[in-house]
């Protein structure tokens, strides 16, 4: 069923009062544009509109990671207040429909039988990725399902489970086009794993391969804090580890660790062959960071997001630290593993994009020192040139979940996001709420330059 909610992106003078905060964005320094490339904008964004979820659906509350299929301007979300995936054209700035793949629902947010918190481990849909008319996303019960868009259904051969533990959820996901592989993350078991799963691109079918865990008897290392995003470039996956337990040796009797080079490091990121069965051919170390975001930049540059801030003692930031607060984003050298900058100003992120279109990378700060917000990063001079507030919605919630209204929903935050190269707008889901326009049932704001003077120069 298709379901459309237009809205117009309104003029800067005629937002509510109530989004002057919101509003009010502070650009740090000048963002410069990348030489010899139209369309390059570094002038701040601002908020510009939304786009409203239909009352015909659930009020959004819970969700997870974003998706922009650049060639059709639509943007995917794993709506799990609605056990969907929602469908928004950023080209329009409408609704178009929610897609819920057939007669087995989506997993939806989940709650714990005894204390009724809610349990993101086992909440789902999780992550969403297209190629051509394949939707390909991740659910609760470590489920992995493929989608002719065609159809919006879930085609035969493509439901499958990677097999991890106790309905825990299969969760971010990343697609190599080369060689039709999926890379899929089981981020709540322990230890966590990716599995590789080959795509028929004809059928789209999918066959479980590989299962690849991170725990030192296979790897050398211990990922004890989860898996988080995946990216795939240049015949390569590339996985940020939030939290790596290196130790200096390993085995009986003990040898020095290859993996690790006997060091310690905070988080990490991982390469990935998708032909191999099995190996991890990198760990690359990240101090004071656990990665969470990633994304590819320009010259083969890793942008990490930083899930968590640490302060120059080097444990976590909290409100109350004694020692100064050091929020930072690390930009890694993807073939060396090299840090290439250390970004300061901005941090607590889930997912990051970067956005050909105008060279700067996008990363959603759910819990950025001060509150939420869109951080902007300039992909060539590698400084941080906004910081945009956004909203995070949290508390009692008696409809969706009546074993404990006071439990804050862990998705119901400004963490994920997608940028439309074509029109350099950025598009952030948002929980209902009443300080945005227009998103009393929930919605996705829309952030870009004011009166669009570079939109669309391509």
């Amino acid at each position: 069923m298709t379901m459309q909610a237009a809205t117009k992106l309104l003029p800067r003078s005629t937002l509510p009062w109530v989004l002057a905060g919101v509003l009010c964005a502070g650009a740090l320094s000048a963002g410069a544009a990348l030489a010899g490339e139209p369309g390059r904008n570094g002038g701040a964004i601002t908020l510009l509109g939304t786009i409203a979820v239909p009352t015909s659906l659930k009020p959004l509350h819970g969700w997870d990671i974003s998706w922009l299929d650049a060639d059709t301007q639509l943007l995917y979300v794993a709506d799990r207040s609605n056990r969907s995936v929602d469908v928004f054209n950023a080209s329009t700035n409408t609704f178009v429909r929610a897609i819920t793949g057939g007669s087995t629902p989506f997993a939806g947010v989940a709650f714990n039988p005894a204390t009724g918190a809610a349990d993101n481990g086992r909440s789902g849909p999780n992550g969403v990725v297209v190629s051509g008319h394949w939707l390909f996303v991740t659910d609760a019960n470590s489920r992995v399902v493929s989608i002719d868009l065609r159809t919006d259904q879930i085609v035969p051969g493509g439901d499958v489970s990677t097999g991890g533990a106790d309905a825990l959820r299969a969760d971010e996901l990343a697609y190599d086009p080369d060689h039709g592989v999926l890379l899929v993350a089981n981020n709540a078991d322990d230890p966590p794993f990716v599995t590789l799963i080959k795509v028929n691109r004809t059928n789209g079918q999918l066959t479980v391969g590989a299962r690849i865990a991170f725990d030192p008897a296979n790897n050398g290392f211990d990922a004890t804090n989860g898996a988080e995003q995946p990216q795939y470039h240049r015949g390569k996956f590339y996985l940020s580890i939030p939290e790596v337990d290196c130790p200096r040796k390993i085995g009986n009797p003990p040898v020095d660790n290859p993996v690790c080079g006997g060091s310690f490091a905070d988080g990490g990121v991982v390469t990935i062959d998708p032909n191999s069965s099995g190996k991890i051919e990198k760990l690359s170390h990240v101090k004071f960071c656990q990665p969470a975001g990633l994304t590819v930049g320009p010259n083969d540059d890793l942008l990490i997001g930083c899930s968590q801030a640490f302060d120059t003692a080097g444990n976590a930031w909290t409100a109350s630290d004694p020692h100064t607060a050091a929020p930072i984003s690390v930009i890694m050298d993807a073939n060396t593993g090299a840090i290439d900058t250390i970004v300061a100003g901005v941090s607590g992120n889930d997912e990051v994009w970067f956005n050909r279109g105008d060279g700067r990378y996008y990363l959603a700060a759910r819990n950025q020192p001060g509150g939420p917000v869109v951080g902007v990063i300039d992909a060539e001079s590698q400084s941080l040139v906004q910081v945009v507030p956004t909203l995070n919605v949290g508390g009692k919630n008696c409809t969706l979940n009546p074993l404990n209204c006071s439990a804050a929903f862990p998705a119901g935050t400004a963490h994920s996001l997608a940028v439309d190269p074509h029109s350099n707008h950025v598009l952030v889901p948002l929980a209902a709420n009443n300080v945005f326009p227009q998103c009393l049932n929930g919605c996705v704001a829309v952030y870009g330059t004011p009166r669009g003077e570079h939109d669309d120069e391509e």
